[in-house]
């Protein structure tokens, strides 16, 4: 026998009421945040940011904001099994963890303005619009003037047939966009067989990822390491 102490699904953070076509899922997203090497005080950048899932996840681990804050739980209503003054002591030590005024650099671009909205509104609902810049542009004008940073992201991968036709030419953009930033590190996730063919370089690795149910890969290209800092005897 099993007992379902959540209630709503635990990929829900709470935050997410706005969402674009296929959305990736919270868990997945910081799932795959985690499998990268980025750390807050590197930049990171998703070009095709949807509702702006990946930049939020990002911003609520550089925020020590721990999941689910913004949502409820089932087993909370059992206050003969777990005091209510626990589940209290818990969010409140949470929050005394989480530090938004943390200094960080992440970006979520994307070419649909009303997309970017749900994105903004997704991020004020978890707490971190303040820590992530929204923009609409086109990933063939992705570009950035610093070095050393991360693009994580979900583009299309055409689940439909009548937008297949449009892909070689979208990931040959991804490939030119990702020429001009020669130094970063860059990590894909798309169920598109020729991704590497039109990106036009070869993974390091690559993770078979189940997006909901769409068997995928999660392609990564890490770039060089950033100089280390000398220190000032």
């Amino acid at each position: 026998m099993t007992l379902d102490t959540t209630g709503e699904s635990l990929h829900k953070r709470g935050y997410r009421k706005l969402t674009a076509k296929a959305p990736i899922s919270e868990t997945l997203a910081s799932a795959l945040i985690m499998l990268t090497p980025w750390k807050a005080d590197r930049i990171l950048l998703d070009p095709f940011c949807g509702s702006g899932t990946f930049p939020i996840e990002a911003a609520m681990m550089a925020a020590n904001i721990a999941p689910g804050m913004e949502r409820s739980f089932t087993a909370e209503k059992w206050a003969n099994l777990v005091e209510k003054r626990k589940w209290y002591n818990a969010v409140e030590e949470a929050r005394d963890l989480a530090d938004p005024s943390v200094k960080t650099e992440i970006q979520g671009y994307d070419i649909d303005g009303e997309v970017l909205k749900a994105a903004r509104e997704n991020a004020r609902r978890a707490g971190v619009d303040h820590l992530i810049h929204f923009q609409r542009r086109p990933v063939n004008e992705l570009s950035h003037a610093k070095k050393y940073g991360f693009v994580i992201t979900n583009p299309p991968y055409g689940e439909r047939l009548e937008e297949k036709d449009a892909l070689p030419e979208l990931y040959t953009q991804i490939g030119e966009a990702f020429g001009r930033l020669d130094s970063w590190s860059e990590y894909v996730i798309t169920a598109y067989e020729d991704a590497e063919k039109y990106i036009g370089k070869r993974a390091e690795k690559n993770r078979k990822i189940y997006n909901g149910m769409i068997k995928a890969y999660f392609y990564q290209f890490p770039g060089p390491r950033p100089p280390k800092r000398t220190q000032v005897k």
